[in-house]
């Protein structure tokens, strides 16, 4: 294995472990304080910008060490017809649904911290960020089964 497919495997697991993170912190560990009214408008939306802007860059950069990955790999066929590959497209799948259940989230939450509301847009929000949890939970099992799963998968 070459110095750079090393390099982009790690940057592609540091960075999905950084966006899963950011996820399940805003969903338990920010949206919480929201609902219940003990945050106030303004350190809530710079908290869900910062979300958005992790989550688009986490998703590019996702986006571009998981090509490369799939290039040095996979083949179209060891794509579409092996147990491992289906996991990869997968996550492509999941990859897709968590960039928009977070830009969803994230969106109705800062239209209601632009009205200076706080507790009605985490309602808005909640089922997003929480279904964008367990999106998130589900890529690193799909994760962890694409690099440990073995004869499992096949």
């Amino acid at each position: 294995m070459s110095t750079i497919d090393v390099v982009v495997r790690m940057v592609h697991s540091i960075t999905s472990a950084v966006w899963v993170g950011s996820v399940l912190f805003v969903a338990f560990g920010v949206l919480p304080s929201a609902l219940d009214g003990s945050l106030n408008a303004s350190p809530s939306q710079a908290i869900v910008s910062r979300l958005r802007w992790l989550s688009r860059g986490c998703s590019a950069l996702l986006f571009f060490t998981g090509g490369h990955l799939a290039g040095t790999l996979y083949t179209v066929d060891s794509l579409t017809g092996s147990g491992r590959g289906h996991l990869v497209l997968t996550m492509l799948a999941l990859w897709f649904v968590l960039t928009g259940l977070v830009e969803v989230a994230g969106g109705k939450l800062d239209r209601g911290f632009d009205e200076q509301k706080v507790r009605s847009p985490a309602r808005e929000a909640k089922p997003f960020l929480y279904a964008a949890s367990v999106v998130a939970v589900l890529l690193l099992v799909d994760a962890t089964l694409i690099v440990y799963g073995g004869g499992i998968v096949y």
